[in-house]
């Protein structure tokens, strides 16, 4: 039984939702419908405010053995907040505040229910920058930190991880504790903070993150690379790379795909040529070094066989690419059965994209694809149809499998959240897992914080 009236006491009444269907958007993530498991049928929204009512509502948690499941903006794609047992949803949503912007240390300090955008725009507006863009700008800041979010521009600048700080965390007991802060070098203990970074909720409840930032860029450019074939395009990749010039995002969509995101978001793809389209994105100190950037990939790509090189100088013109391959997955999500999130190791690209093309002809399908193609992360999308056939396990069996045999992994940034657990087997060993349990008991006795998620 969860005891309505003790979180109403710690909250308030009118952040208790008890009613089913004022809470439908709180059951759900972004998981494509055929991936996706249903919640339970006993569930209680809470919203707080603060990090102590956090605290006492778990408290109260651990007294009744109560599951809690960590909520932020839903963007998640593994069920990560999916509330799978009766118990209760904390919603971070009221934790909306851009505390500071500090110039001086270029950090910002952010509670973990601010969105993307907002804190992009409080950035922008001290003329600094935060260079992640994990792609839904409306996903929250605690969401990003516990799902180690990844994106387009990580291949230059990294991932979230890279660019935590601090945090303040209550912990699944109900403590609240702060780890880090402003600092660039801290090798004090063990480091306890990138334990919480990437751990989906089920070692504690981040509230507030205190995060690295850069100055502007003087410059910046991003270039549209067609291929009449897609092999080429993927073949490019190393090279770029290997060229001295490393840029923030080197993308990789199939024409048929973006093309399909700027229908939906009722804009233009601006590359007619081509079958496969590069995207990378330049920054540097002026524009003379973001020409010079732009030059040298230009040749790379043209002497890869690119049929096509279109440059986008203009602030809204690069904002409009970035949208279009942005919002892929909002296109595509009607269509598809799933999204299969592995990761291989760079030089392997063109083999991974060989098996994933060997796949399809078994399994007489097409797999459409997406890459964060400078750090190997593939999203390979399954369509509706092998549901339909019963043959959607299958096909993404066997693209885990040889991805793994490649020395890759199911998950490079969406993470294992629910749907992913019985995959865990393919690769990770015994003691990791041993250990992984371990942690979680250390940190949750009771399991009550997002159990069923991450680890087995």
């Amino acid at each position: 039984m969860i005891d309505v009236e003790g979180l109403k006491a710690i909250v308030g009444s009118d952040w208790v939702i008890t009613q089913r269907d004022q809470m439908q958007a709180y059951l759900y993530d972004e998981t494509t419908p055929d991936q996706r498991l249903e919640p339970a049928a006993h569930v209680v929204v809470v919203k707080p405010a603060t990090a102590q009512e956090i605290s006492d509502i778990l408290k109260l948690a651990n007294r009744d053995k109560t599951p809690v499941y960590p909520r932020g903006a839903g963007t998640g794609l593994v069920c990560g907040a999916v509330p799978t047992q009766d118990g209760i949803v904390v919603s971070m949503e009221r934790f909306d505040k851009v505390e500071e912007v500090d110039k001086d240390n270029l950090m910002v300090v952010a509670q973990a229910g601010v969105t993307l955008a907002q804190l992009l725009e409080a950035v922008n507006q001290a003329d600094l920058l935060f260079p992640p863009h994990p792609g839904d700008e409306g996903a929250q800041v605690g969401g990003m930190i516990a799902a180690n979010a990844g994106g387009s521009r990580a291949v230059k600048y990294g991932v979230v991880r890279q660019y935590v700080k601090g945090l303040e965390v209550v912990l699944p007991t109900g403590e609240i504790v702060t780890m880090g802060g402003k600092l660039l070098k801290n090798n004090t203990g063990l480091d306890l903070m990138h334990l919480l970074i990437d751990s989906e909720g089920i070692l504690g409840i981040i509230t507030k993150a205190t995060m690295r930032l850069y100055p502007k860029f003087a410059g910046t450019a991003t270039l549209v690379v067609s291929f009449e074939d897609r092999h080429k395009a993927i073949s490019t990749v190393p090279k770029i790379l290997q060229s001295g010039v490393i840029p923030m995002a080197i993308e990789y969509v199939d024409h048929e795909v973006i093309t399909m995101s700027a229908t939906h978001l009722g804009m233009k793809w601006p590359a007619d040529k081509g079958t496969a389209h590069l995207i990378l994105i330049l920054a540097g100190a002026n524009e003379d070094d973001v020409y010079y950037q732009a030059e040298t990939m230009s040749d790379v790509c043209q002497k890869s066989g690119a049929v096509d090189v279109l440059i986008a100088e203009r602030q809204q013109e690069q904002a409009d690419i970035l949208k279009m391959r942005s919002e892929i997955y909002s296109a595509m999500k009607p269509l598809i059965a799933g999204d299969s999130d592995i990761t291989v190791p760079p030089a392997s690209l063109g083999k991974m994209l060989d098996a994933l093309d060997e796949i399809a002809a078994k399994y007489n399908t097409k797999i459409a694809t997406i890459a964060h193609a400078g750090d190997g992360n593939f999203h390979p999308y399954m369509l509706k149809e092998l549901v339909e056939r019963g043959t959607a396990e299958a096909v993404k069996m066997e693209i885990y499998k040889a991805a793994i045999a490649m020395g890759g992994v199911v998950t490079g940034e969406h993470g294992v959240g629910k749907i992913r657990l019985k995959y865990l087997g393919l690769l990770m060993d015994p003691k990791q897992e041993e250990l992984m349990r371990g942690l979680k008991r250390l940190f949750d006795p009771n399991n009550i914080l997002n159990p069923g998620t991450a680890i087995r």
